[in-house]
C-alpha cells in the first residue's frame, strides 16, 4: 500500500514511516520542509496523489485560543485533496479524553478535528493516545521556579512514542475503523508522583510541590487522561527513562 504521512518528520510521524517502510509498504514523509503546507494548501495535491491512505500528524504550533483555527483549516484542505486524489483511508491522532476537558483550548480542538473527520467523505480511523512520556520534560519546565517544580495530582497513563507510532501504523495499514481505537501506558501515575520519579532517575535534585492549581493539566477534573480499558502498550516508564 502507498502511506502519505503528513507530518511525517516529526516524533511520530518519522517512527510511523519507518514502521510502514519496514512492513513492505510505501510510506512518504510530508511536512513543510518538503513543500507541503496544510495551511495554505500548497503541495497537498502532490502529495496525497495515489496514496491508499493519508496519515494526518501535523499539529498546531500553538496550544491557546489559535489551534481550532489551525485544524479546521487544515483538515478541510488536507480531506479535499485526499477525495480529489480518491484514498480510500484517512488516519489522525488525538487524545484519551479529550473530549472530557473542554476548559483546554487545544482538546477542544482535537475534538474538532475528529468531528470534521466523522463527518467527511473518506473512511476514517482515529488513534487516541494518553500523554506521551517523551514530554515529560516540557512538563516539568512549565512550572519550575529554581529548586521546586510544581505539578497537580492528575491521574495520567503515560505511553512512549515508539508504542504510539507502532498502533497509528498498524491502524493505518488495517480496515478503516469508522470511530476510535484508545491506546495508553500500562501503568498511571499522579502527575506529581510522576515529576519525582522523573527527576530521581535523572539524579536531578529539585523538589517536586504537589500544587493543584499549577500547569496546563490543572484543570482536569478526575481521571479522565486515563482509560483502563484502552489497549495497553508494552513500554513501562522506569524501563523507558532508562
Amino acid at each position: 500500500m502507498k502511506f502519505a504521512v503528513i507530518g511525517g518528520t516529526g516524533l511520530i510521524g518519522s517512527q510511523v514511516v519507518k514502521n510502514l517502510n519496514a512492513a513492505g509498504h510505501e510510506a512518504v514523509p510530508h511536512s513543510q520542509s518538503t513543500g507541503v503546507d496544510v495551511i495554505s494548501g500548497q503541495g497537498l495535491d502532490e502529495a496525497v496523489a495515489g496514496a491508499d491512505v493519508v496519515v494526518n500528524l501535523t499539529n498546531s504550533p500553538t496550544f491557546d485560543d489559535a489551534s481550532p483555527a489551525f485544524f479546521r483549516t487544515s483538515m478541510d484542505h488536507l480531506l479535499a485533496a485526499a477525495r480529489r486524489g480518491g484514498v480510500g483511508h484517512f488516519v489522525i491522532l488525538s487524545i484519551v479524553g479529550a473530549d472530557r476537558v473542554p476548559e483546554l483550548a487545544y482538546y477542544r480542538a482535537k475534538v474538532l478535528q475528529e468531528d470534521i473527520l466523522a463527518a467527511g467523505p473518506i473512511p476514517y480511523s482515529i488513534v487516541r493516545a494518553t500523554q506521551f512520556m517523551d514530554f515529560m520534560d516540557a512538563v516539568l519546565s512549565w512550572t519550575a521556579d529554581g529548586d521546586t517544580i510544581r505539578l497537580p495530582a492528575t491521574p495520567i497513563q503515560p505511553i512512549a512514542s515508539k508504542d504510539v507510532a507502532d498502533a497509528v501504523a498498524e491502524v493505518a495499514s488495517g480496515v478503516p475503523l469508522g470511530g476510535i481505537r484508545n491506546i495508553a501506558g500500562p501503568e498511571i501515575f499522579s502527575l506529581d508522583d510522576l515529576g519525582r520519579l522523573t527527576l530521581s532517575r535523572k539524579g536531578d535534585g529539585r523538589t517536586v510541590v504537589t500544587d493543584p492549581t499549577a500547569g496546563m493539566f490543572a484543570v482536569v477534573k478526575g481521571d479522565v487522561l486515563t482509560d483502563k480499558d484502552a489497549r495497553l502498550a508494552p513500554t513501562r516508564y522506569a524501563d523507558w527513562l532508562a
